[in-house]
């Protein structure tokens, strides 16, 4: 079967929700974690980001309070962080697409991946904007 680095998220991302819509947090940390490879991929560059995320992760999978909301935030700004810091690790986008590929077919993946995986996003960051941590303004 052909994979490359989204094929585990976007399998995850198919359990991320209850029957009700509800997205669960152990399933969604789950596919974080899942994330964590593509960081991999740019060497020691990135394994301050991947570290810091990681904890966020693991911290965020033990807790369900105020705190794991705050995780949930924190997880939240790291990732478009991350984002930005390997877009600019890629020194072209051909490079960036050679470092991520797998077998399968990578440019689908990444769109398919996008196109789950913001909603997502945007979900937990309207649920932290309701009960008042959303303080990604501040940052």
């Amino acid at each position: 079967m052909a994979e490359t680095v989204f094929t585990p998220s976007l399998e995850g991302m198919k359990h991320v929700k209850s029957e009700n819509g509800v997205i669960l947090t152990k399933p969604f940390l789950d596919v974080c974690k899942q994330i964590l490879p593509v960081l991999d991929k740019f060497g020691a560059a990135m394994a301050l980001v991947k570290t810091d995320i990681g904890g966020n992760i693991t911290h965020g999978s033990g807790r369900s309070s105020k705190q794991d909301c705050k995780r949930f935030l924190k997880l939240h700004k790291w990732t478009s962080v991350a984002h930005k810091v390997a877009m600019k690790l890629a020194p072209n986008r051909e490079k960036f697409m050679e470092v991520i590929s797998g077998t399968g077919d990578i440019k689908a993946d990444i769109e398919k991946f996008c196109t789950t995986f913001f909603p997502l996003l945007k979900e937990n960051h309207d649920f932290l904007a309701s009960v008042g941590l959303d303080d990604m303004k501040a940052s």
